[in-house]
This record gives C-alpha cells, sequence and structure tokens, in this order.
C-alpha cells in the first residue's frame, strides 16, 4: 500500500480542515449536489488527485448521478448526457483549474456562458467550489494521499 509523504495538512492544522469543510458547506447552498460532483470530479481528473477521483463518483451516485455521466464526465463535450448548464459549469471549471494554459485563463466565452446559465449567487457558489476542490487536490498529491484512507 502507498503512504501519505506526511500526515495530511488539513489534520496536522484542524482549524484548515474546520476552514474547508465550511467554505464547502457554502457551495451546497447555492448549487445542486449532482452538479457539484460533476466539478469537483472534473478538477480532480485534471489535477491528478486519485483520492478525490475515487471519492467523489461515489458522492455523485448516492446524490443520484449516473455511472454513464460519471464515465462520460473527462469527455463531457463529446458526451449527450449533460444539459447547457452542466456544460457550462465544467468549461468553468476547466478554466479555473488550468489557469496557465492560455493568456486570457478564463475566456469571455466561458465565462458569457456560465453567467447566462447561473445566477449571481449560483455562480459565485460555483467559483468557490472549482477553488475548494483546487485546495483539497493540492493538498492531497502535495503529500500522495493514498485513495481508500478517507472513508466516503
Amino acid at each position: 500500500m502507498m503512504q501519505a509523504r506526511m500526515n495530511h495538512p488539513a489534520m496536522v492544522v484542524p482549524e484548515a480542515m474546520k476552514a474547508l469543510q465550511a467554505l464547502s458547506e457554502t457551495t451546497k447552498q447555492g448549487l445542486p449536489e449532482k452538479l457539484l460532483e460533476l466539478v469537483h470530479l472534473r478538477a480532480s481528473q485534471i489535477n491528478g488527485c486519485s483520492v478525490c477521483v475515487y471519492m467523489h463518483p461515489k458522492l455523485a451516485r448516492r446524490a443520484g448521478e449516473t455511472d454513464e455521466r460519471l464515465f462520460s464526465v473527462a469527455a463531457w463535450r463529446d458526451a449527450p448526457y449533460f444539459t447547457e448548464a452542466e456544460r457550462a459549469a465544467l468549461a468553468l471549471t476547466e478554466a479555473l483549474t488550468r489557469l496557465s494554459d492560455r493568456e486570457d485563463a478564463v475566456p469571455d466565452a466561458v465565462w458569457n456562458e456560465a453567467d447566462k446559465r447561473f445566477d449571481e449567487h449560483e455562480l459565485a457558489a460555483l467559483i468557490l467550489a472549482v477553488a475548494t476542490i483546487n485546495v483539497w487536490n493540492r493538498l492531497n498529491v502535495a503529500v500522495r494521499q493514498p485513495v481508500g484512507t478517507w472513508k466516503v
């Protein structure tokens, strides 16, 4: 079994765990759980976070998500299973996760589509959700947190 490089930073600094959990909770008040789990999964795929790629499909299934959609999230542009709002959220997720991949990190076309599909509160919750999962991904990847060490 793989071993983490160190104890998880959010366990070493418990106040960080409380803060991250509180931030995560705020996003649940603005967006459907299934959408949040798709966003979490897509960002985690991009970041190579094995813990989150393992965990978020489980959470999505509990929320009623289908395997068909979960298996297709990495290729959402070519899969017919996603709504226009979900596509806008996934595009924004990719842009916010890959900030340095292009000169204009969040192109107007991506922003405008998300802005069209979500009201201000929903869009704020979406941005916070993407930022939060990116923090978790970076923590897990940094310490090489092994899959299966946290139960969901």
